[in-house]
């Protein structure tokens, strides 16, 4: 039933905001250049590997020694509004109708931190991935590693059809309301260095 929905409503979708990609991968490409989109390789259900899509937010600006500068330096005008309405995760709905994401589910996050996982945290890949999640919708960038886990895993035990309809729904929400994009210190989320 699941899989049913995720790949219904993505064609829609898909096919609904065609103009809208077109009109956002110009504005990206006048503003930040070549490629348009960004791609990065994922963990995804049972830990397989996939290509995530997202429009490109950040330049690639670098200082003098050739090395890209910080997020902040480079997340500018149309990176910082392109995030802020989340308009950046909508080329993941091509990663949903190739059944590799689900709209609901643990966010995927990078291949790095796999050897960093214990045994709970590593059930967060005992689903597949979501383009929103319990995590998203409960602080998103601005709660804690832990945080983030605990909502994952616990979305993992309690999934249900009902608990996707509200988490879209206060996806949405909070999509209108602009919260939760950043976390405290930074224009995303620090990276995950294990549990200590």
């Amino acid at each position: 039933m699941k899989r049913a929905f995720d790949f219904i409503l993505a064609f829609i979708l898909i096919v609904l905001f065609f103009p809208l990609f077109f009109i956002v991968g110009i504005v990206v490409y006048l503003t930040m250049g070549y490629p348009m989109f960004f791609k990065q390789l994922r963990p995804g259900y049972r830990e397989n590997i996939f290509l995530i899509y997202k429009f490109r937010t950040m330049t690639d600006e670098k200082n003098k020694e050739g090395e890209l500068l910080e997020d902040s330096l480079r997340l500018k005008g149309v990176g910082k509004f392109i995030r802020s309405l989340s308009i950046d995760e909508l080329p993941q709905l091509f990663n949903v109708l190739k059944g590799e994401m689900s709209f609901v589910g643990p966010r995927p996050l990078l291949v790095e931190y796999l050897p960093l996982y214990n045994e709970t945290q590593r059930k967060r890949h005992n689903v597949k991935p979501g383009i929103t999640g319990w995590a998203q919708v409960n602080g998103r960038n601005a709660i804690s590693w832990k945080e983030k886990f605990d909502y994952d895993v616990w979305y993992v035990e309690n999934q249900s059809f009902f608990l996707d309809m509200q988490i879209l729904w206060m996806t949405f929400l909070k999509v209108i309301k602009r919260s939760g994009i950043s976390s405290s210190s930074n224009v995303s989320m620090e990276k995950f260095k294990g549990n200590q």
